[in-house]
């Protein structure tokens, strides 16, 4: 089985993409998995969510994402863990990185990092659920993959928010 060079690593705020939303959405069950169609828009799903969520969605505001990078490149300069694209978002976050360890540890461990950081400096409840369970991860096997997803990551996410 080939290595890959990078994974496209994607996760969202708590509460800002919920299943059956209007944009799409995918579960973990089976016939929901990377390459199958999304969940189409369920509005009755989304309310049964949002009825069932516990805190507020999270928005970060400028000074959350500022820290949530930051966090994420030391993170990352500290594990040797190469980055090769950063962005984030008010409600998500893209990251495009290599390294020896499967996806989902450096994605639980930055959220992990990002959390206890923000939390550190006043910017975050404690005991307030940040980000969604799990996210996206992507493999990426080849130059051209990397390419796509870092050019993604760094020119495709529309006009930096304001504020």
């Amino acid at each position: 089985m080939p290595v890959p060079l990078a994974y496209l690593l994607t996760w969202t705020t708590h509460g800002t993409w919920l299943h059956g939303d209007l944009r799409g959405s995918v579960d973990h069950t089976a016939e929901h998995q990377h390459g199958r169609p999304l969940i189409p828009h369920q509005p009755g799903r989304v309310e049964f969510e949002r009825r069932a969520m516990a805190s507020d969605p999270v928005v970060l505001d400028q000074a959350q994402r500022s820290l949530v990078e930051q966090t994420i490149r030391d993170h990352l300069a500290h594990r040797g863990w190469p980055l090769r694209a950063l962005n984030v978002r008010t409600n998500h976050i893209h990251l495009v990185v290599s390294g020896s360890v499967p996806p989902e540890r450096i994605m639980d461990q930055c959220k992990s990092w990002c959390t206890r950081r923000l939390r550190e400096a006043g910017l975050a409840e404690p005991g307030t659920r940040l980000w969604t369970r799990h996210g996206s991860t992507r493999y990426l096997y080849t130059d051209e993959s990397v390419y796509r997803a870092t050019h993604y990551v760094l020119n495709e996410q529309g006009p930096e928010p304001s504020g």
